[in-house]
């Protein structure tokens, strides 16, 4: 074999390696994303296993909300329900996709279709004084990539509509019987 055709076996494997590197250095890792001033995915590792809190379903979207250890032992003490306020270091996860009809069940129900995003909640009230303590955060998950964005607006983005609740400290969804 020629020094020219072993350059090129050479070059040819070493472009097939760095391409194959490179597709597995692309693959995101959703814990290294942060909204800005705010809250990172990785603050919320272990979310996929956290206890259910609750369901809800728009017009649009089926939610499933999940909640850390510290925010489920805060739920079954009677927060927010007897008025103390949830401890630093509460957690939610808002999980929620499209939905369609099953086309499996024998009668009418919904059930997610695609992912769509995520919103997490943390309560530090030395981080978030300006939003009675809570941190908020949106990822828009893109099918696809297979890949999380960070919504831009910042730890502020849900403080608005979670005033509404300010009695229930700030958040809509309680703790459901089971």
């Amino acid at each position: 074999m020629s020094l020219i055709s072993q350059k090129r076996i050479f070059a040819l494997s070493l472009v097939a390696s760095l391409a194959v590197l490179g597709g597995v250095s692309l693959a995101q890792d959703k814990y290294t994303l942060k909204v800005p001033d705010g809250l990172s995915f990785s603050d919320f590792k272990g979310y996929e296993g956290w206890q259910v809190v609750s369901l809800a379903q728009t017009d649009q979207v089926l939610k499933a909300i999940v909640a850390n250890p510290t925010m489920i032992a805060a739920y079954r003490a009677g927060i927010p329900g007897n008025g103390k306020p949830f401890p630093d270091g509460s957690r939610i996860a808002k999980i929620q996709w499209t939905q369609k009809k099953s086309a499996d069940a024998p009668f009418v129900v919904n059930v997610p279709d695609k992912y769509q995003d995520i919103f997490f909640i943390e309560k530090d009230s030395k981080r978030f004084p300006k939003t009675s303590g809570w941190g908020y955060a949106r990822f828009v998950y893109a099918p696809a990539s297979d890949s999380f964005t960070p919504d831009g607006k910042g730890s502020e983005c849900g403080y608005a509509c979670h005033t509404k609740v300010a009695a229930k400290d700030y958040i809509f969804l309680p703790y459901q019987k089971r």
